[in-house]
C-alpha cells in the first residue's frame, strides 16, 4: 500500500515506525534535504527503537537545478552520529536492487539508502536479488601510489579517472566503500597500512561524512597518511546545472584527477 503524507517528513517517519512496530515493513521515500525535518522522529521513534525500516533518500548529494534548498548536501553527516543505524550508497543500479533487498531482510533494523537525483548509469540494471554484506565495502581496483576511497554512484564516474592516473603514472587503489555505517574497517587497515596519500570523494558535505570518518580511523588507530577530503565545501551551494556545480565545488573529474597526482 502507499500512503502520501505531502510535506510533513515528521509524520512519514514516526508513522512508518507505528507500521513498524506493529509487524510490517515501510519503505519511508523522503528527498535528503528533507529527511532534515524528520531528525529527531529518525532518532527517538526509529533508531531508538531498533525498528526494521527502510529509508529511502532521493536526490542525495548536488541535485542542479532545484537551487540550494534542495541540495542533499548532509544526510551523511547528520545520520553518521545516531548509534545502530545502517548508512549506504550504492554504486550502480545493480548495487541499489541489492541494497534494497538487504533492507528488508528480517530484523536489518534502521536502514537508510540514498542515492542521487538524474539518470543511470547502466543499460542492463537487472540482476539477481542478493543480499549484501552490511558494512561490508570492495576494492574496486588495485594501485600502488594513491588510494582512493569513494561511496555511491561518483564512484563509477571515477573509473575513467582512475584510469587515466594509470595512463599518466600515478597508479590508484580505487575502494568502494558501500557503507558509512558501519564502515568497513578492513578495507581502511589494509588502506592505512599500504598507503601514505589518500583521497576520500563523497556528494555530500567535507564536514562530518565519509572523509571524516576516515580521518578518524586512521587518527585512532596510529596511521598517519596525507589525507585529501573532496566533497561538498562547507557552505550553501546555489543553483546550477550538476556539471557547473560538481565544477564549482572541485568535484569534477578534472579536479579529482589533480588530487591524484599530489602523491607523486
Amino acid at each position: 500500500r502507499f500512503f502520501d503524507v505531502g510535506l510533513a517528513e515528521g509524520h512519514a517517519v514516526t508513522f512508518s515506525s507505528g507500521m513498524a512496530k506493529g509487524g510490517m515493513l515501510p519503505f519511508c521515500n523522503i528527498y535528503s534535504s528533507f529527511m532534515q525535518r524528520g531528525y529527531d522522529n529518525l532518532i527517538h521513534d526509529a533508531a531508538l527503537q531498533k525498528l526494521d525500516i527502510v529509508f529511502c533518500l532521493d536526490r542525495a548529494g548536488l541535485v542542479g537545478e532545484d537551487g540550494p534548498t534542495h541540495h542533499g548536501s548532509f544526510d551523511l553527516a547528520y545520520l553518521r552520529p545516531i548509534p545502530g543505524i545502517t548508512i549506504a550508497s550504492p554504486y550502480d543500479e545493480c548495487e541499489l536492487r541489492r541494497l534494497m533487498y538487504t533492507a528488508a531482510q528480517p530484523g536489518a533494523g534502521t536502514f537508510v539508502i540514498r542515492y542521487p537525483r538524474g539518470k543511470g548509469s547502466l543499460k542492463e540494471w537487472r540482476c539477481p536479488l542478493e543480499t549484501v554484506e552490511v558494512g561490508k565495502g570492495r576494492r574496486m581496483k588495485s594501485g600502488k601510489d594513491v588510494a582512493l576511497i569513494t561511496i555511491g554512484p561518483l564512484g563509477k564516474v571515477m573509473e575513467s579517472v582512475v584510469a587515466e592516473a594509470g595512463k599518466q603514472g600515478v597508479s590508484v587503489a580505487h575502494y568502494d566503500m558501500r557503507f558509512l555505517k558501519p564502515i568497513d574497517e578492513q578495507i581502511l587497515r589494509e588502506v592505512g597500512e599500504n598507503f601514505k596519500y589518500i583521497v576520500t570523494l563523497e556528494d555530500g558535505t567535507v564536514k562530518g561524512g565519509l572523509g571524516t570518518a576516515v580521518a578518524e580511523y586512521m587518527s585512532t588507530h596510529g596511521y598517519s597518511p596525507n589525507i585529501g577530503i573532496m566533497g561538498i565545501p562547507d557552505k550553501f551551494i546555489e543553483h546550477g546545472t550538476p556539471e557547473e556545480l560538481y565544477r564549482l565545488c572541485g568535484m569534477d573529474k578534472d579536479s579529482v584527477l589533480k588530487m591524484l597526482f599530489k602523491s607523486k
